[in-house]
């Protein structure tokens, strides 16, 4: 089991680049405008997520919060709606862009300093 737990933190992660690093790109270019890594990535992360959510961990050392989980969902579903509903636009405005970086790296904050 924890080797699945391992390749689903690896593909969660994965997700997390192609969100945050697509998101900075298309932000430094100035064309604010959903591209295919930033939908991508918020479909992995949502749904790696949720596969390392389930209780898969075998008796590990480590459970996260029920809350520190429902915070993440709440923030990965806020993601991928902010993703998912402008993506066949053109472009979208610099606050939503924003709002997407932000609520990224907050999802990655709370992961990582949330104990």
């Amino acid at each position: 089991m924890e080797a699945l737990r391992l390749i689903l933190l690896f593909i969660h992660l994965v997700g997390f680049a192609l969100l945050l690093g697509g998101a900075i790109a298309q932000f430094l270019t100035g064309k604010f405008r959903i591209n295919p890594a930033v939908l991508w990535g918020s479909v992995i992360q949502l749904l790696s997520g949720l596969a390392l959510a389930a209780p898969l961990r075998g008796g590990g050392d480590y459970e996260p919060s029920p809350i520190k989980l429902g915070v993440k969902l709440l923030l990965a579903i806020l993601i991928f709606i902010m993703v998912f509903i402008p993506r066949k636009r053109e472009a979208v405005n610099k606050g939503h862009f924003i709002g997407i970086i932000v609520l990224t790296l907050a999802n990655a904050a709370v992961a990582v300093f949330w104990r």
